[in-house]
């Protein structure tokens, strides 16, 4: 992170990440969401069931080690969860450089993943604006201290093909992640509040964020299927920010575990490492 983009971080949240993945790479991730895609899809339904704390329900695939709640229709949204232990081609982004090099510029102390998701959003389908909010500064909160930049939860969002308003983009509200007080707004949704700003993208550009900010999706209007990888990180006492496993530890399978590097590991240890 160099000097502008520490002061637009900063300033506005969120920085849009030109080419952060070279097209081989997106491509091969690409062909993995679509394929891991049909799998959760066919399973969305079928046990074993996992409650989430948050009261949802997610199918917790036994073979793939993801768990996926939604539903594949218009107007409808499928995530799945923990997508690591689906296929080693997503290694890639455990501890990709570039992406640390960020994550490290701005959360102090150990860093570790805390977040997996794909999201794959049909025609029709909004992500309502949260974050912004005096209760986003306390878990989630954001601040400036004498080391610099001090963040409890970012993410960096890669995008697998191009992203624009119409098709769903993703957006924010630049500069709420420092707002006082909560959004006056009667309405979260993302295509009528006040100062919201859709990020049009490309293939293999990035979105890096601060989970303060107040954020959302503009409705897909478009017959494109969304499809974005979000991996969240925060201090290292953080646990699961998935929603199938919140505040658990990290939900990663043996076979995962026994491929990964030491390094790798570590940006899953919700706790000092040894």
């Amino acid at each position: 992170m160099n000097e502008i983009e520490r002061y637009e971080f900063d300033r506005q949240g969120y920085l849009v990440i030109e080419k952060l993945l070279p097209e081989e790479q997106v491509a091969s991730l690409a062909r993995v969401v679509d394929v891991l895609e049909e799998h959760a899809v066919a399973r969305l339904d079928a046990p074993p069931r996992k409650r989430s704390p948050w009261g949802r329900e997610y199918h917790r695939d036994r073979d793939l080690g993801y768990h996926v709640q939604g539903a594949r229709e218009e107007g409808n949204t499928v995530i799945i969860e923990d997508f690591w232990n689906a296929d080693p081609a997503f290694d890639l982004l455990i501890g990709h450089g570039a992406t640390m090099d960020y994550v490290n510029a701005v959360i102090q102390g150990r860093a570790t993943i805390n977040n997996s998701e794909i999201r794959i959003r049909y025609r029709g389908n909004q992500s309502s604006n949260h974050g912004g909010t005096r209760a986003s500064h306390g878990k989630y909160r954001y601040q400036v201290n004498r080391h610099g930049i001090d963040c409890m939860m970012v993410r960096m969002v890669y995008f697998l093909h191009n992203v624009s308003n119409e098709q769903g983009a993703f957006c924010v509200v630049p500069g709420t992640h420092k707002s006082s007080f909560d959004c006056p707004y009667d309405s979260n949704d993302p295509d009528r509040e006040p100062g919201v700003v859709g990020l049009q993208v490309k293939a293999g550009d990035a979105i890096f964020f601060t989970e303060a900010l107040r954020h959302g999706g503009l409705t897909n209007r478009s017959e494109q299927v969304r499809k974005t990888l979000h991996v969240g990180y925060g201090p290292h006492f953080m646990m699961s920010q998935n929603i199938a496993t919140m505040d658990e530890p990290p939900y990663l399978t043996d076979t995962t575990r026994a491929r990964l590097t030491p390094a790798q590991i570590d940006l899953f240890r919700p706790y000092p490492a040894p």
